[in-house]
């Protein structure tokens, strides 16, 4: 959906018709005007069904602004004149001094699903739009991501068994405000939006200046669906390599690995190989791309340079992987001792 004028209500039934057979969805709503306009959308295109999903709007205050209260009310407000139940759900203790923003997304999350299960919903809805894929494709190529890092936020994706879905990601937040303005709808701007503290608002700053360049929400977003689409291909080819050397999925990896065989492989193919399997094996939680490229790129020099015995042996993410001329073995890595207490110095 490319245009910034309103959204009609036969441009929004394909964009919902994904919930429609869903018992019931919670619509996350802050008060700004992405996710306002998605209750205003998705309570419009309910009132016009004779059936589909219960709608429940909850909003999460994070008790960051001192304005936070009074906008969960307005959203109260707002979603009762709907026909929406809503709730506030309110994220308590201490906060992060660093690394808030993400602290606050897992924190929303979170208390999104339990409300989802309390609802008996299957999904939650969330406001993100075309202009925040973007600034994610732009966060990820900031970090140096891989594919699927620049193939960005997915449309659905699950968790704490609940389904989070994004049915906005083709829609531009001018087309949603608008919504909102031919609406009569009123809604809040978060200051913390604009915060040159935070690296989302310093990109979304930068924004202008490259859609000048070309490189506007729309491109950027088109990227991402093309990485998605490359990713997903390299994925299924992955899958054709476990089965070519005879790995076991899921279960544990075989005593040995013909290294001529995974050698032979094409790098990409190499690579997410070797993630799978150190993830699969190992204890340390998800090994970093980067460190399993750097690993590839070793091992390959290994074999070049030929030799008898243990071409290379290294740790990883709680993985030992062992590369001879003829066999790769990745195996757990035995459990790291712990540090023995540091004993006082005995005076003379």
């Amino acid at each position: 959906m490319s245009t910034d004028r309103p959204i009609s209500s036969a441009e929004s039934r394909p964009l919902f018709v994904a919930f429609a057979r869903a018992p019931a969805v919670v619509v996350a709503v802050s008060g700004g005007p992405d996710s306002v306009a998605l209750l205003w959308l998705m309570a419009r295109w309910r009132r016009a069904r004779k059936t589909g999903p219960a709608l429940h709007a909850v909003t999460v205050d994070h008790g960051l602004r001192q304005e936070s209260a009074s906008e969960a009310r307005a959203v109260a407000r707002l979603a009762v004149s709907l026909g929406v139940p809503h709730r506030t759900l309110r994220w308590t203790g201490d906060k992060p001094a660093a690394g808030l923003p993400a602290a606050a997304r897992n924190a929303r999350y979170a208390l999104l699903a339990r409300a989802a299960r309390a609802a008996g919903a299957t999904h939650v809805v969330t406001a993100h739009t075309r202009d925040d894929q973007a600034e994610t494709v732009l966060m990820r190529m900031a970090r140096g991501s891989g594919l699927a890092g620049l193939a960005a936020m997915t449309a659905q994706t699950e968790r704490d068994g609940i389904r989070i879905a994004r049915p906005l990601l083709q829609v531009s937040k001018a087309a949603l405000i608008a919504t909102l303005d031919k609406a009569g709808i009123a809604y809040v701007v978060d200051p913390t939006n604009a915060d040159p503290h935070f690296t989302r608002p310093r990109l979304r700053a930068l924004m202008p200046g490259l859609a000048a360049e070309g490189l506007d929400p729309y491109t950027l977003t088109r990227l991402s669906a093309r990485m998605a689409r490359a990713d997903a291909a390299l994925e299924l080819m992955t899958d054709g390599a476990e089965r070519y050397l005879a790995l076991t999925g899921p279960g544990p990896v075989p005593e040995a690995i013909h290294a001529a065989r995974f050698m032979g492989l094409a790098e990409e193919i190499r690579v997410r190989l070797l993630l799978r399997i150190i993830d699969r094996v190992g204890h340390e939680g998800p090994a970093e791309l980067g460190k399993v490229e750097t690993l590839s790129s070793a091992m390959e020099q290994a074999t070049k340079a030929g030799g008898s015995g243990i071409l290379l042996k290294q740790t990883l993410a709680g993985a030992v992987i062992a590369l001879t001329a003829d066999r790769l073995k990745i195996a757990p890595a035995p459990p790291r001792r712990a540090a023995k207490p540091r004993q006082p110095r005995k005076r003379p």
